[in-house]
C-alpha cells in the first residue's frame, strides 16, 4: 500500500493529494493551521513520490486513484472531504468517480481540470525538460507563482523536488496530468466543490476555472486566493486553511 501521513483526530476524515513537484510535505507549512479536533488528515504519497518512492506503477489517475481508495479501505473509512493540489486537483475527480466511499466535499488548489492539462508544444518541452533539468523547474515554480517570490524559496522547492520524487515517476505522471481527459465521464460527479486559485499564478487562474470546474459542475464555487500563486499551502497557509476548513464544516 501506497505510504500517507496522518495528522489529527477528529471525526471529519480528509484525504489530501500532492501535486506533481513533490510529495505531501509541500502542506507542512499548514500543519499548525489544522483543527486536529475536528478533522483527521490523511496525506497521501503517490507511486514513486516520499513513502512511496519504492513503489513503481503505471503513474496514471486512476492508479492514483485505486491507490488513494485503497488506504480509505484500509483506515475503514466510510465518509471523506477530498482536497487536490495542481495534478492532485485531478486526481480528486478521478477518485470520486471510482471510489464507493462517500465524498461529502472535494476541493481543488489550484487544480488541474478533468480534461488535463492540455499543454502546446512550447509548454511541453517546458515541462518535459524538467525531468532532467533543474532549470526548467525554476523556471516553472517562477512563473506559477507570478515570478516575484525569492530566489531562495524557488531554489528551496527545486531541490526538494527532486529529494522527494525519482525522475521515473515525475516523467510518468506529467504524462499523466498534461495529457490524460475524463471530461466525458464527469458529468456524475455532484459532490459540493471548491476551487481555489491565487491570484498570482500564471496558469491556473480564475478564468480557467470559469471555463471548466465552475461550468462543469453545479455545486462548484471559486475563491481566489490574494497574495498566492500555484503554491497558496507554502504562500498563505493559514489563510487557505482557513477556507478550506470553513467549507469542510459546511458540509459535514
Amino acid at each position: 500500500m501506497i505510504g500517507y501521513t496522518t495528522v489529527g483526530h477528529g471525526a471529519e476524515h480528509v484525504l489530501v493529494f500532492h501535486g506533481w513537484f513533490g510529495d505531501y510535505s509541500v502542506w507542512q507549512p499548514c500543519f499548525n493551521a489544522l483543527d486536529t479536533d475536528t478533522f483527521t488528515y490523511v496525506f497521501i504519497d503517490y507511486r514513486g513520490y516520499g513513502k512511496s518512492a519504492q513503489l513503481t506503477g503505471d503513474y496514471t489517475m486512476r492508479e492514483i486513484a485505486a491507490d488513494a481508495n485503497e488506504v480509505a479501505q484500509h483506515l475503514q473509512l466510510k465518509t471523506v472531504h477530498v482536497i487536490g493540489h495542481s495534478m492532485g486537483g485531478m486526481a480528486i475527480q478521478r477518485f470520486i468517480l471510482d471510489t464507493k466511499v462517500q465524498v461529502k466535499s472535494a476541493i481543488g488548489v489550484t487544480p488541474v481540470p478533468a480534461s488535463g492539462g492540455q499543454l502546446d508544444d512550447n509548454a511541453w518541452e517546458l515541462f518535459d525538460g524538467a525531468v532532467l533539468n533543474d532549470e526548467n523547474r525554476y523556471t516553472i515554480l517562477n512563473f506559477t507563482t507570478g515570478n516575484r517570490l525569492s530566489a531562495t524559496w524557488l531554489n528551496h522547492m527545486v531541490k526538494a523536488s527532486r529529494q522527494t520524487t525519482n525522475e521515473a515517476a515525475f516523467a510518468g505522471y506529467l504524462r499523466a496530468w498534461a495529457k490524460e481527459n475524463f471530461a466525458d465521464e464527469i458529468h456524475r460527479i455532484t459532490t459540493p466543490m471548491l476551487v481555489c486559485v491565487g491570484e498570482h499564478d500564471g496558469a491556473i487562474n480564475a478564468d480557467a476555472m470559469r471555463a471548466t470546474y465552475l461550468t462543469w459542475y453545479p455545486n462548484c464555487e471559486l475563491e481566489v486566493m490574494a497574495n498566492a500563486g500555484h503554491y497558496p499551502m507554502q504562500e498563505t497557509p493559514i489563510h487557505l486553511m482557513t477556507r478550506l476548513e470553513q467549507f469542510m464544516r459546511q458540509h459535514s
